[in-house]
């Protein structure tokens, strides 16, 4: 009986590992026919999906890591701050329903985009902001639209967030995908907890 039982604790053991080690798997990216993508680096990824997910004329979403040179990061890599990566958004949407500016405007309005250290309390230079642009037009609508936003008298401190050209964007382990979706209690504890709710309203009266 004993060796039964403890084969039965072997064997639930090893399901959990399995569970795990399949959790922990980064995401299989699948684009969408005919999209156009876009790469944004807002903090916290978890915070920064939900807003892009929720726009009529976007497909999917995936959050990850880019910027850094380190291959195949994963989540406690980038953490350290030592990857070179920040922690990331790849945009799918369809451009004859939202424009490659609302999307940037959609980004704006989900960051404090004065903090260079960072976002909120989330400190590093792996949670620090940039827009990634993937051709001259995407780079000329990005520094438009940072500039409008400078001269916009809604903020006293320069805008820290980086235009950068887009490398390659390694999709994050697929239980950070749909964070919000998957642990909905915590993430709204932590959004709330960061100081964005607060921040947002100040800023924008609300979203």
């Amino acid at each position: 009986m004993n060796r039964i039982v403890s084969a039965l604790i072997v064997l639930a053991a090893l399901l959990v590992a399995c569970t795990r080690a399949a959790s922990d798997e980064p995401a299989k990216i699948v684009a969408p026919p005919n999209a156009s993508a876009a790469v944004f680096s807002g903090g916290c990824f978890w915070c920064i999906q939900p807003p892009f997910d929720d726009a009529k004329g976007v497909y999917a979403t995936y959050v990850g890591y880019t910027g850094g040179a380190t291959q195949n990061p994963t989540y406690e890599e980038v953490s350290g701050g030592d990857t070179g990566h920040r922690e990331s958004i790849e945009v799918f949407y369809d451009p004859a329903v939202i424009s490659y500016k609302q999307l940037l405007d959609i980004f704006w309005r989900n960051i404090n985009p004065t903090q260079a250290d960072g976002q909120f309390y989330d400190v590093g230079s792996q949670y620090t902001t940039a827009i990634y642009y993937a051709n001259d037009l995407e780079k000329r609508e990005a520094v438009e639209s940072m500039d409008a936003l400078q001269k916009s008298g809604k903020f006293n401190a320069p805008i820290a967030t980086r235009i950068l050209p887009l490398g390659k964007f390694w999709p994050a382990e697929e239980h950070h995908q749909k964070y919000s979706h998957k642990s909905p209690d915590h993430y709204q504890a932590y959004h709330s907890g960061s100081g964005r709710d607060g921040y947002f309203q100040e800023t924008w009266g609300g979203k």
